[in-house]
């Protein structure tokens, strides 16, 4: 794997006789297709040739000999992939790269929001390979628990199942387009409307021949909580062999008090859910102080608490596919794509920098009189992410959402995974 960050002076043509990688190829696993160039700061993905790069949290009784036969590799190989480390001075915790033939294994979610086929279509067929589920925004509920469908679903069916990507129905408790804490607290209270969601669920996965139900309910009233896990129980019952995907907000503790995260029992969710996703993203957020989206450090602080409490292979992590953009005076936000904020720096001339500890970007720029902060992901930060699936073992990784484009993401994926 080649990541190169852009010097002043660098050309593409110069980049591409050092990899010896086409203009063409880092273009393209760039989108920098139509862009007006480089800029210092860019790290670029070169899709060179070579073994797969993994990473392994070193156990108890671990020896080089032993990780490298796991890996299908040398220990030569391991110490010139390392050259920081000693044969025999392997220490438990440690995180080395691994050379070796062996892909990462991973089960993925795309997440889509079906307004129009023009927008949804083409990116999910550019990406589709990389998905073992496409989770479909298209529903919400009633106070009484009558799930009923928001937008038209028809056409993302009909093209996951030719493209086989396991479609999931995916409910949120939305109401006038936003997420309704009182909503769903109702329902979760109620024997009754419990009952009423279920069915109405079943009736529509059955109908539409969905692989599953993706839950995303956010704010429920922690007063909720064991409804919510009754309600969890309930209707993996219903659902058999078919796949129940729960996503939760992000903790690194348990706090039954909080109004975001109070309500989720991780324990008893990694219990009764075949998938539960966290999702690690919006540490910085909208109208807050600019801040890194999903800083590593923190989402690593939420995998080792999750994993206490749910079993890894059941865990996926999410990765946003979007930046937010905050004006500095107020903290008014933007999101955008990946691609967007790429270019958006390239229009600029901005100079991207890296905050090594949150393994993050960001750049500064004005409008005028009034000064930008931008936070995104790239090459370098989701790599790092990927690392922390396959050091804790993980199931994979969720993507918000797949109309957002990002290039890297994907040409990395293409190289680096199976994805199952």
């Amino acid at each position: 794997m080649g990541i190169h960050i852009v010097q002043a002076g660098d050309s593409l043509w110069a980049i591409s006789q050092k990899y010896k990688v086409p203009i063409q190829d880092i273009r393209t696993a760039n989108g920098l297709e139509n862009g007006p160039g480089i800029i210092p700061g860019l790290a670029l993905y070169i899709p060179e040739s070579g073994p797969v790069i993994r990473s392994y949290l070193v156990k108890p009784g671990d020896t080089l000999w032993s990780i490298s036969q796991l890996y299908q590799t040398t220990i030569n190989l391991i110490l010139s992939a390392n050259p920081e480390i000693r044969p025999e001075g392997l220490y438990i915790g440690q995180k080395i790269n691994i050379p070796s033939p062996s892909r990462l294994v991973m089960e993925t979610l795309g997440f889509i929001v079906p307004y129009s086929p023009d927008t949804f279509l083409p990116p999910f067929r550019e990406t589709a390979k990389y998905l073992t589920y496409i989770a479909i925004s298209a529903y919400s509920l009633t106070r009484e628990g009558y799930a009923y469908i928001e937008l038209d679903d028809t056409a993302i069916l009909a093209e996951s199942r030719r493209l086989n990507v396991v479609p999931l129905l995916m409910i949120r408790n939305l109401a006038q387009g936003e997420f309704n804490a009182e909503l769903i607290g109702g329902v979760l209270e109620s024997p009754a409307n419990r009952r009423n969601l279920i069915l109405s669920l079943m009736n529509f996965v059955a109908q539409k021949g969905y692989g599953g139900i993706s839950l995303d309910f956010e704010f429920i009233p922690p007063p909720r909580r064991q409804d919510f896990n009754s309600f969890i129980r309930e209707l993996k019952n219903a659902l058999g062999p078919k796949i129940l995907h729960v996503n939760v907000h992000a903790k690194t503790e348990d706090l039954p008090a909080n109004r975001i995260i109070g309500a989720y029992d991780y324990k008893a969710i990694g219990e009764g859910a075949d998938i539960v996703a966290v999702m690690t993203m919006d540490y910085g957020y909208p109208t807050g102080p600019p801040n890194p989206v999903a800083p590593l450090w923190w989402v690593e602080e939420v995998i080792k608490y999750s994993i206490t409490q749910i079993d890894p292979k059941k865990l996926q992590i999410a990765l946003p596919l979007y930046g937010y953009d905050w004006r500095t005076a107020d903290n008014l936000t933007r999101s955008f794509s990946m691609q967007a904020i790429q270019n958006l720096a390239l229009s600029r001339g901005a100079v991207i920098q890296f905050d090594a500890y949150a393994a993050s970007p960001w750049f500064r720029y004005w409008n005028g009189e009034e000064e930008h902060v931008v936070w995104f992901e790239d090459i370098r930060s989701i790599t790092e992410k990927y690392k922390l699936i396959d050091q804790y073992n993980l199931l994979g990784m969720t993507y918000w959402q797949l109309s957002l484009r990002f290039p890297q993401n994907w040409a990395f994926a293409d190289k680096n995974f199976t994805i199952l």
